[in-house]
């Protein structure tokens, strides 16, 4: 007979434990890619960026100056480029996510009916502050059913009632 194993289940002392000691290796993570971030970011400016000598004559400043100078125009046109392509790409993410969207199509769930009263509807939609009850049916106006007493006729009395609206009709035609 195999033996079944049971998933023990953590202690809530435990899972804190566990999800505080994850915080810290990502929290300590992050601080090592920042670290790494800043010492690729000198290595960089150390490799295209020399510290110019300045040590000269008003000549070979002016010269350094011009250098700089075209430096930072090539630096504008390539952070133009990708900032162009940057937008171009964010807009292809949008229109494919619209088309992600169209494709799976929007399946709005089968809404249930639900009786509530009007108490409860408040209720729901302003939470605590609804303090009134809300009785509609006791401001309503209170209307006295008049009963009519409808004549019993007789048998012959729809024939009159015939010959009047013919009397009617004829004095239409007539004129």
């Amino acid at each position: 007979m195999p033996t079944s194993r049971r998933r023990k289940k953590l202690t809530s002392s435990r899972r804190h434990h566990l999800k505080s000691l994850m915080l810290q290796i990502a929290f300590n993570w992050i601080e090592q890619e920042k670290i790494d971030l800043e010492a690729a970011k000198e290595a960089y400016m150390a490799e295209t960026c020399p510290k110019p000598d300045l040590s000269g004559d008003m000549a070979s400043l002016l010269e350094i100056c011009k250098k700089i100078h075209s430096n930072i125009d090539k630096i504008d046109d390539t952070r133009y480029d990708i900032e162009a392509k940057v937008q171009k790409m964010d807009i292809e993410i949008q229109d494919l996510k619209l088309k992600v969207v169209e494709i799976a199509g929007v399946k709005k769930p089968a809404l249930k009916k639900v009786r509530m009263s009007a108490d409860a509807m408040l209720q729901a939609l302003l939470g605590g502050k609804h303090k009134t009850t809300m009785d509609l049916r006791s401001n309503l106006k209170q209307v006295k059913k008049e009963i009519k007493e409808e004549p019993t006729e007789a048998a012959g009395d729809w024939r009159k009632n015939i010959e009047d609206k013919a009397d009617r009709k004829k004095m239409f035609e007539t004129s």
